[in-house]
């Protein structure tokens, strides 16, 4: 299939990177392409880098959410919520 450009500053740069690479338009086009395509596939699948102290706050954050969850399961026996309850909640005591 055909790929026609109307664009001067993309012939252009199709025009240098062919220099560059020293092949044709085609070739540098696809192997731009395929480039950024391999580029984009693998940032996709790899999680972001962090440096050691970051991970270390993600560690302890996630411990700690570890500890609350197993400490109050979902579904737990919390106390009830009624309008007594909330209104106390904005008394001034």
């Amino acid at each position: 299939m055909p790929l026609y450009v109307k664009d001067r500053e993309v012939g252009e740069l199709a025009d240098r990177l062919a220099r560059l690479k020293k092949t044709s338009k085609t070739e540098a086009v696809r192997q731009a392409l395929r480039s950024e395509l391999e580029r984009n596939t693998t940032t996709e699948s790899k999680p972001p880098k962090v440096d050691a102290q970051t991970q270390a706050y993600v560690d302890k954050g996630l411990n700690i959410a570890r500890a609350i969850r197993a400490r109050y399961p979902a579904g737990g026996q919390g106390l009830p919520v009624t309008k007594e309850w909330i209104d106390s909640l904005y008394e001034d005591d």
